[in-house]
């Protein structure tokens, strides 16, 4: 618990506790970030599914 303490209250644990709260940010970022985006990514993979058979017919014709 001393040990603990001596972290949180010495330079070392502050730069601890700011890289903790960075990481926080950084995860719930890109949680959002992903259930924002699974509402759109079948759209998108289907767009791109299509524009690369396009591309093989004409390549094929």
């Amino acid at each position: 618990m001393n040990r603990l303490r001596a972290m949180l209250v010495s330079r070392q644990g502050q730069n601890t506790v700011e890289y903790l709260l960075m990481l926080t940010v950084v995860v719930g970022v890109v949680l959002v970030s992903g259930v924002a985006l699974k509402k759109y990514m079948p759209q998108l993979f289907d767009q791109i599914q299509a524009m690369i058979s396009r591309a093989v017919n004409m390549l094929a014709s």
